[in-house]
């Protein structure tokens, strides 16, 4: 039976969510469904009339997995749920969204999203009895029940390039580098880049760590012979005092920014070494996806309309043992997953003479 499926991309953005679109367009082409994509998350739902298009296969050729970011545009503001409105109140819109998701007469919805959107885009699918199906992406690496989420490789692949950019410059000026990485409250990115690059030091936030620590080790490398240092720094690691570094915007809101500079100038001093601080901020999240965001998302692409086919909902595909599987989406977002104190790479790190600031 021919049905018509939404798709929308929610969350902050990042490399691979084309490649899930235009997979979910060819594989329902072939079960013959239409498909149509919800613009801007959440928040092409908030329009009247609801802001959507038709997907048709003749635009999902293979170029469009090479780019980066969204066709269909994002929002990771405004939870529906206590939306801000223009005089400061909040106010529960949920019942917009719902009758304009029915007003387009879709049989079933897939969302590609983190466990913060999961968790606002299930509350809204049981509200209003919509079928939804999950993807997960998150350069972060942090939703529960899968080893991989679409954008992480991507993001780990250019903070890796970056560190092989920083290390010829620091080896010419015999300097300290220190590459600020993003990764929420999850220090995935920082540690799988930092081992792949070659870091002397990786600050995650799981791991406490000081500053004397720090300093020990970028004065034995340079005691050594080796002219440089490279630190990766997560950026929601805290200062040693445990305070965060947050940057407060002009909207109001407050995100991580700043703990690599403080890093930075905390090892000039504890060492006197000629130090330098790089953030990288979004452009982990801009670039062309890798060959393994690609596939990955293309194989969840594919399992989330048979997830529908099958009538399985509040689901999400998940990469678990080199397949894709699918699991209650309940379970994913209760089952956060950020570094543990015994994860094979912390074992890894440790192994390499990497510091992590705690020894």
């Amino acid at each position: 039976m021919s049905k018509k499926i939404g798709i929308l991309t929610s969350g902050g953005d990042c490399a691979g969510l084309n490649a899930v679109i235009r997979a979910v367009v060819h594989r329902a082409d072939l079960l013959g469904w239409e498909v149509f994509g919800i613009k801007d998350g959440t928040h092409g739902l908030l329009q009247d009339p609801p802001q959507y298009r038709k997907l048709e296969i003749s635009e999902f050729d293979g170029n469009i997995l090479r780019r980066g970011g969204t066709i269909l545009g994002t929002t990771n503001k405004g939870d529906p749920f206590a939306f801000p409105m223009p005089d400061g109140s909040l106010k529960d819109r949920s019942d917009e969204i719902i009758a304009n998701f029915k007003k387009i007469g879709l049989d079933a919805v897939i969302c590609i999203g983190g466990d913060g959107s999961f968790a606002i885009l299930r509350k809204l699918a049981q509200k209003g009895g919509i079928n939804m199906v999950g993807v997960p992406k998150t350069i972060d690496n942090d939703i529960g029940c899968t080893e991989a989420s679409v954008g992480f490789d991507t993001a780990v692949s250019v903070a890796t390039e970056a560190l092989d950019r920083l290390q010829p410059t620091a080896a010419s000026h015999d300097r300290v580098m220190v590459l600020e990485v993003m990764g929420r409250d999850a220090g995935h990115i920082a540690l799988t880049a930092g081992i792949a690059g070659g870091a002397d030091v990786i600050l995650i936030p799981e791991i406490d760590y000081s500053l004397e620590s720090v300093n020990k080790k970028i004065k034995s490398v340079l005691a050594s012979g080796r002219n440089f240092g490279l630190v990766v720094v997560s950026e929601a690691v805290k200062t040693e005092e445990g305070e965060k570094y947050m940057v407060e915007y002009s909207d109001g809101q407050k995100r991580y920014g700043g703990i690599g500079n403080y890093i930075g100038e905390k090892i000039a001093e504890g060492t006197g070494a000629e130090t330098r601080v790089t953030t990288l901020g979004h452009v982990q999240r801009g670039s062309p996806p890798t060959y393994n965001d690609r596939l990955i998302a293309s194989a969840f692409g594919v399992r989330a309309v048979d997830l529908i086919a099958e009538d399985k909902f509040d689901r999400m595909v998940a990469w678990v043992n080199r397949s894709v599987v699918d699991v209650p989406i309940k379970d994913a977002i209760a089952a956060y997953q950020d570094v543990s104190l015994d994860d094979s790479l912390v074992h890894t790190a440790r192994a390499l003479g990497i510091s992590l600031g705690d020894n």
